[in-house]
């Protein structure tokens, strides 16, 4: 039995169609679904659509199906179409009546809604996490090689003098502006859909602030049609935040690649760190920070697919935002176990000092001179065209 619908009339094709592997992705949410369905039916125990005794009975009920989920035992059919069907199914099936009654002034729309953004802030407090503790890498790498010079480089050229310190300082602050990032994301999804059923209100009152209160929302998310509304807004923005860190770690991982290359040799990548080719046995690849820095690319197809399918749109729900669930799930994922490898990586890199120290080639302090005869007198444009002709005459510069 559907929860819309217990006719059964609905076309196979149809079914398959629209329900997608929207069984498969809601496993993910089951857990979240569970807490925010104790919450409800306290609330329907003041209201007193349930007794003292059917609350208890699906509470523990409703235990009983978050930990199933969380052993991987918990079974979603595609003919339930998702996990709320699913678990409504099993509270039936285990507490009868009282079953039956959970979804007493409440729709699927804010359902999901409600477990998607316990979800989200859960993964989100994980992905904060880990980004202290890259954080903590950084400046681990900063305090035992920071000193140790190195080229600049601009246009992918040697540049001016700069410093490993300079080099791993700028990802350091980069992930403190990601973690105010982070924390302004979750202020903005810490807000409670419950209550505001399918997007127009309910006829009779409910306690919204009661059951936000119980699932540690900072607030109620007040207007009931801008609950809807904001379904793949919030989404769109999750994804451009995970997007800017995962940008950062697109970067790092660029860097490093090129960095390690034998032919500049700055850092060392360790044995253990790459992998190798099928035909080429001296071959040592980089493959872990190919792979790290191509996830960058993948969510913000993702944020693209997203802003873009819930445009369009007249306000309420509709049925095109079931496709953006996997996507979030999928990049908060990707995103964690970024952070981790980043981690795991950046903690093994070491500096070649020789090389560095080498590499800190004549060039590199071009602007060093012409500043230097600028104090002394000289206009800077001379300076700065008398210094430019040393690297552009034929057998200058280089050789000194």
């Amino acid at each position: 039995m559907k929860l819309w619908s217990d006719e059964g009339r609905l076309d196979p094709e149809v079914e398959r169609y629209t329900v997608g592997d929207d069984y498969i992705v809601d496993r993910e949410l089951v857990e979240y679904d569970c807490q925010a369905s104790v919450a409800h039916a306290k609330m329907l125990r003041r209201l007193g659509v349930l007794t003292a005794e059917e609350e208890e009975r699906l509470i523990v009920a409703l235990h009983e199906i978050r930990d199933l989920a969380r052993q991987g035992a918990f079974e979603i059919r595609p003919e339930q179409e998702d996990c709320h069907t699913a678990i409504e199914h099993f509270l039936v099936a285990r507490v009868g009546e009282a079953g039956k009654k959970i979804h007493t002034a409440r729709s699927r729309n804010e359902q999901v809604l409600a477990a998607l953004r316990l979800l989200y802030k859960a993964r989100l407090r994980e992905i904060e996490e880990r980004a202290q503790r890259l954080l903590a890498v950084f400046e681990a790498f900063a305090a035992r090689w920071g000193p140790v010079p190195m080229p600049g480089y601009t246009h992918t050229r040697k540049a001016m003098p700069s410093t490993v310190g300079l080099w791993v300082g700028a990802f350091t602050e980069a992930m403190l502006d990601n973690l105010d990032a982070l924390r302004w994301l979750f202020r903005l999804v810490d807000q409670s859909p419950l209550g505001t059923g399918a997007g127009y209100g309910l006829p009779i009152e409910v306690d919204r602030a009661f059951t936000a209160k119980e699932l540690g929302f900072a607030r109620v998310q007040q207007n009931a049609l801008y609950v809807q509304n904001s379904r793949g807004k919030f989404e769109a923005a999750i994804l451009h935040v995970l997007g800017m860190l995962l940008g950062d770690l697109n970067r790092l991982a660029t860097d490093v690649i090129l960095f390690s290359l034998p032919e500049l040799g700055y850092f060392r990548l360790p044995t253990e760190l790459c992998t190798g080719s099928s035909l080429m046995p001296h071959k040592q690849n980089p493959d872990v920070l190919e792979v790290l820095r191509a996830q960058y690319h993948v969510v913000v197809a993702d944020e693209f697919a997203v802003a873009t399918l819930s445009g369009n749109l007249i306000s309420g729900y509709h049925r095109d935002l079931q496709l953006i669930k996997n996507k979030v799930l999928s990049a908060l994922r990707a995103t964690r176990e970024s952070l981790d490898i980043a981690a795991h990586v950046a903690s093994k890199i070491e500096v070649d000092e020789e090389r560095c120290r080498k590499a800190m080639s004549d060039e590199l302090y071009s602007v060093q001179r012409v500043l230097a005869e600028a104090l002394r007198g000289k206009p800077f444009r001379d300076a700065h065209r008398n210094e430019a002709r040393r690297w552009k005459e034929p057998g200058e510069g280089q050789a000194k």
